[in-house]
């Protein structure tokens, strides 16, 4: 059974840093392309990130870019999502999902809990 387990959301000012984690079980990780996808309350998923199955390629979307890293650690599992100079615009609840759909912002629509960041003053 796929799991995925996202962690490491919070509250946090405009202009600080979280870090997003999601633990991976059920499936052959290393070999799978992953996704962080996000949902604003009131709004449509939205991807934000992709990497390669190696972590050797990377995706972001316009608004993400140059303020969140994508980086997986195969050997625990392990996907995260660096999230630098939060903008109130980034709060939202984050999923990590396995990529998908043939283009690079495709994805599995996720299943799991999600981890709630909310950047607010």
């Amino acid at each position: 059974e796929v799991q995925l387990v996202e962690s490491g959301g919070g509250l946090v000012q405009p202009g600080g840093s979280l870090r997003l984690s999601c633990a991976a079980s059920g499936f052959t990780f290393s070999t799978y392309p992953m996704s962080w996808v996000r949902q604003a309350p009131g709004k449509e998923l939205e991807w934000v990130s992709r990497i390669s199955g190696g972590g050797g390629t990377t995706y972001y979307a316009d608004s993400v870019k140059g303020r969140f890293t994508i980086s997986r650690d195969n050997a625990k599992n392990t996907l995260y999502l660096q999230l630098n100079s939060l903008k109130t615009e980034d709060t939202a609840m984050y999923y990590c999902t396995k990529a998908g759909g043939g283009v690079v912002t495709g994805y599995v629509r996720p299943n799991s809990q999600g981890t709630q960041v909310t950047v607010s003053s």
